[in-house]
């Protein structure tokens, strides 16, 4: 076995650190969510953690890790006696996100359930959780039907597998622990409030931190036992200080006064439901049984809303996590009637989340974000042929009375996208067999049944009607006799079902001088907002395309980060010609290289135009080409109509016709318009 990486090595990260620990403490707080970039040491310090937790008794040979004093009188290994048993570290399971429901819950014998009515069962990984550490590495990327099945267990203690009325269930009360890269896309609402804390990390700007971390690293990875005999002493220090805290935790006290600032806080950042002021209440108990004292402070409730609120308080996707302090502390304040109660008293000096453990190291400077975005020249709409052509009837006039931006090229600054909306649900027309996801349909684990097959692999989901008809005519052969059915393993039917898939949705929004009124694009950019929030409620991944100028770009590369696609729209200058073709044909080159990537993941391409074309020779009949050729692939697509004025050429809804798909305007995009119909792209409205 490879020997951990110190815990109290760790250089920095003291909220990460804290988070850990008081978990570690009282794991009544419910987990830690560790948000931030790659290599920073998320991974490494959850892993040693496990070597920090103090030993479980448990009952000897239970698969399950009953405990001696008081085991489960369901336990499928039971029924135990209640007496001494053994002592075994805590265990840190890890949870892939590649993992298999059977993995996770563990699997039923359904060949002898079924002839035998013997419930043999083979432990899952919430089994071997039981009473440790569930750790999972890149949570936000786990597949849904995983995401409800730790739902479930986190809410109950316990996890239940059931097949065709055979049915197992054991206790499964774990530390749920998940590190994620933000940049890789969000958790989903139900399974982030599971979290008890976040904390984000960030790597140290400073030089000086920076040297000592690659510094210990290097000495780890050339004599891993050395380093830690090193440490071993610190190690064995804040194992003890663990252990005192705990015990102290029960006799700390929660006064009134503190309940009304927890309950004070929570109010004033409008979070949902009670499980914000449960969770702040335990950690705030904990973080004064860390710090040795027997009585809860408005100090630790300061630092208790700084780990439990941040993720709590995001009203939707797009708005950035965290805590406004001046608003924290009017709101202590104000709880707590006190005059000289400034709330801005921090005696560990971390700043926010500042509660530093006893080990060394320093905190660490969060990296600036920059953005920016680029200028193109031009500024002619569709109809002219070539650059800098004569106006045509239809054109759209800038009209709001704004100027070009200083500099000439006809580019206008950015402008704020328009409120959201809820949208209508655009789908890929057929059945695939995706990611799991919620826009289209897909053959899928977990969904409606639809029939079945044989089994490929292991049986996961069996079809009983269709079981019993493959095995009913041979059982006279197979020598039956008593009421039982004879079943073989070939006789077992897999069951296929149907539910929701998520897809790609490719953006290709239209950037150039004919969308540049600031009331018309905002109205658009509003739009392609509502539609990443859908996108976001769907898990699709999600990429950007714009066209301006003379060309297109890749604005953003296919991601799961929402977020991230909304921050780049938000940015997105306007101006110049109209290169329609080169945008389509960009979009091309980007599903192209993702069908080898992810073949089995469906595109959905939504242009976001006028319909207008400028720029090079016949730049409408390169349009129609470009189309043409995404209608020839299969891709499914919906052009959003952005034409507004009283005279109107119709040249999305061409557009449209030619990539094989659907038009829908701005208005008919809203779920609540009574204009439009759902729209999904069929095969029929190809041929249209």
């Amino acid at each position: 076995m490879s020997t951990p990486y110190p815990f109290t090595a760790i250089v920095g990260q003291d909220d990460l650190r804290l988070g850990l620990l008081l978990n570690a403490v009282s794991p009544a707080v419910g987990g830690v969510l560790v948000r931030g970039e790659k290599g920073t040491a998320k991974s490494t310090a959850v892993r040693a953690l496990a070597a920090l937790m103090p030993e479980v008794p448990v009952v000897a040979g239970c698969r399950f890790s009953c405990d001696p004093g008081a085991p489960d009188p369901a336990c499928p290994d039971g029924p135990h006696e209640a007496g001494t048993g053994v002592s075994r570290a805590a265990r840190t399971v890890e949870l892939p996100v590649g993992a298999s429901e059977d993995r996770l819950v563990g699997a039923l014998d359904i060949e002898r359930a079924l002839s035998e009515g013997v419930k043999a069962f083979e432990p899952g990984l919430l089994a071997d959780a039981h009473r440790g550490i569930l750790y999972v590495d890149e949570v936000n990327l786990l597949h849904d039907h995983l995401v409800d099945l730790l739902l479930d267990a986190a809410a109950m203690g316990a996890s239940y597998v059931e097949r065709e009325g055979v049915s197992v269930r054991h206790a499964a009360r774990f530390l749920l622990v998940g590190t994620m890269n933000p940049e890789e896309g969000e958790l989903r609402p139900q399974l982030l409030d599971r979290f008890g804390l976040t904390v984000e990390v960030a790597a140290s700007r400073e030089t000086d931190l920076r040297v000592e971390v690659v510094r210990r690293r290097l000495a780890y990875d050339d004599d891993p036992a050395g380093f830690a005999a090193r440490w071993a002493d610190e190690e064995a220090a804040l194992r003890e200080r663990i252990t005192a805290a705990r015990a102290l935790l029960p006799r700390v006290v929660l006064g009134d006064g503190v309940l009304r600032q927890i309950a004070a806080t929570c109010a004033a950042f409008e979070v949902d439901g009670m499980r914000a002021d449960i969770v702040m209440a335990r950690t705030a108990t904990a973080l004064a049984a860390w710090a040795g004292r027997d009585e809860v402070v408005a100090d630790d409730v300061r630092q208790a809303a700084l780990l439990a609120l941040p993720h709590r308080r995001r009203r939707n996707p797009f708005d950035a996590p965290g805590l406004d302090e001046d608003t924290l502390d009017d709101a202590l304040r104000d709880a707590a009637g006190d005059e000289d109660g400034d709330g801005d008293d921090d005696p560990d000096g971390g700043g926010p989340g500042g509660g530093v453990p006893p080990q060394g190291g320093g905190t660490d400077d969060d990296g600036g974000t920059d953005d920016g975005g680029g200028t193109d020249d031009g500024g002619a709409d569709r109809a002219g042929s070539d650059e800098g052509g004569p106006a045509t009837p239809g054109r759209e006039e800038s009209g709001s009375g704004d100027a070009p931006a200083p500099g000439g090229g006809g580019e206008q600054q950015p402008v704020r996208a328009g409120e959201p909306f809820r949208t209508k649900m655009l789908s890929v027309p057929g059945l695939g067999e995706g990611a799991a996801g919620r826009r289209s349909r897909a053959r899928t684990e977990h969904g409606r049944t639809t029939g079945s097959r044989r089994p490929e692999g292991a049986l996961t989901k069996l079809h009983l009607a269709a079981t019993v008809q493959a095995a009913a005519p041979h059982q006279r052969a197979r020598g039956r006799a008593g009421r039982g059915l004879v079943v073989r393993r070939d006789d077992l039917r897999q069951a296929t079902r149907e539910g929701r898939e998520g897809n790609l949705v490719l953006f290709v929004v239209d950037a150039s001088g004919s969308m540049a009124a600031r009331q018309r694009m905002s109205a658009v950019k509003g739009a392609v907002m509502s539609l990443l929030l859908d996108a976001y409620q769907r898990r699709d991944k999600v990429g950007l395309v714009t066209f301006r100028g003379k060309d297109a770009e890749v604005a953003l590369p296919p991601t799961s980060s929402v977020d991230a696609a909304a921050a780049r729209l938000e940015t997105l200058p306007t101006g110049g010609r109209t290169p329609l073709a080169a945008g389509l044909l960009k979009a091309h080159d980007v599903l192209r290289v993702e069908r080898l990537r992810d073949p089995s993941r469906r595109a959905l391409l939504v242009v976001v135009t006028d319909g207008r074309a400028t720029g090079g020779v016949d730049p409408v009949a390169l349009a129609a080409r470009a189309g043409r050729l995404h209608a020839s692939e299969g891709t499914a697509s919906v052009v959003v109509d952005c034409e507004s004025g009283i005279v109107r050429l119709g040249l999305a809804a061409q557009l449209a016709r030619d990539l094989g798909g659907s038009a829908v305007t701005l208005d008919e995009l809203r779920a609540d318009s009574i204009a439009g119909l759902v729209k999904d792209i069929t095969a029929a409205g190809r041929a249209a």
